[in-house]
């Protein structure tokens, strides 16, 4: 949830429409000024969104983009409401709990993208390459969209990647070397689905498109009618879809964490955290901020705490035995 609000900060995202939409559809029920709104009406909707039982998480963000959505120079005051919450948080320690996506790693990938293949369909090429490089990548589902063509290089035993910027580094370029593995393929499967676009005549604009159902990718024309925001470009929810839909195609279960798009960045920082790669390799790989504890503490740790087990050193109560000894 975080990540998809962190992206919605961008002006006219759909998860800012979507705020603004629920929030708009509120005070109309009140019959108050939704925008701009007073910063009674802006304090009261936070106690809604308490009384409705709410993460403190979700609560915080999505108030956030309705505050930051008000004409400058008229945002709310949002102190109140800020202590508000905080009572809350003390008095609702279930609110704190934030469910992170379920790590998509090696031994679920693998099955995803072999069902993805199993028809043999553009679609599938797609989305199988969509996830081997969403997994090595380690990148945010709304970096996996906005990929061009022009800045992949597919070579016989890697894939490279030029950034212009990432969330991390603001005006920073980096070119990555995404290396090839024998499970993963994932020269193969990119080069599959960027020469099926070639075949098309695409060979420019972003790497990763609509496949329609007779396997064709829909002209700049027509997506310009039916995606007036993204264009060409796929909605970072599409991969969120896609990879739920696999997940389950593929029969495989969860250990009670949600599945989603970030479930293949948390599945590549978990495969590799949990096999000795270091603190730096980890930040370097993802892209993370220099000193960053999200790879050990959200993607790691919890594995290694699940596997650990300090009853083991307990020996089994076996009375039978010890009255034969």
């Amino acid at each position: 949830m975080s990540i998809a609000l962190k992206e919605a900060e961008e002006e006219g995202s759909p998860q800012r429409r979507t705020a603004m939409r629920l929030f708009e559809a509120w005070c109309a029920q009140q019959g108050w000024v939704a925008k701009p709104c007073t910063t009674a009406t802006y304090t009261e909707y936070g106690r809604h969104l308490m009384a409705r039982g709410l993460k403190v998480t979700t609560i915080r963000h999505y108030m956030s983009l309705v505050r930051t959505s008000m004409p400058a120079g008229k945002k709310p005051d949002n102190s109140l409401y800020l202590l508000l919450l905080d009572h809350y948080r003390k008095k609702n320690k279930r609110a704190l709990r934030r469910k992170e996506a379920f790590p998509i790693t090696l031994p679920y990938l693998v099955p995803m993208m072999e069902k993805a293949e199993a028809d043999d369909r553009p679609i599938g090429w797609r989305d199988s390459a969509m996830f081997a490089f969403g997994y090595r990548f380690l990148g945010r589902s709304i970096e996996d969209v906005d990929l061009d063509l022009g800045e992949l290089t597919i070579l016989d035993d890697m894939v490279t990647v030029w950034l212009a910027e990432d969330q991390t580094h603001k005006g920073e370029e980096q070119t990555l070397y995404l290396h090839d593995r024998e499970d993963l393929r994932l020269v193969f499967r990119m080069r599959r689905w960027v020469g099926y676009l070639a075949e098309q005549g695409i060979t420019t604009g972003p790497v990763f498109r609509e496949v329609k159902r007779n396997g064709t990718v829909p002209s700049s024309e027509t997506r310009a009618k039916t995606a007036t925001k993204r264009g060409e470009y796929l909605r970072p929810q599409t991969v969120n879809e896609r990879v739920k839909l696999l997940f389950a195609a593929a029969g495989l279960k969860t250990d009670g964490r949600p599945v989603s798009s970030h479930s293949l960045r948390a599945g590549g920082a978990t495969d590799l955290g949990m096999n000795g790669a270091t603190d730096e390799e980890l930040e370097e790989a993802g892209r993370w901020k220099k000193g960053s504890r999200i790879p050990r503490v959200r993607y790691v740790r919890p594995v290694k705490s699940a596997a650990a087990d300090p009853f083991k050193k307990v020996p089994t109560h076996n009375p039978e035995a010890q009255a034969q000894e």
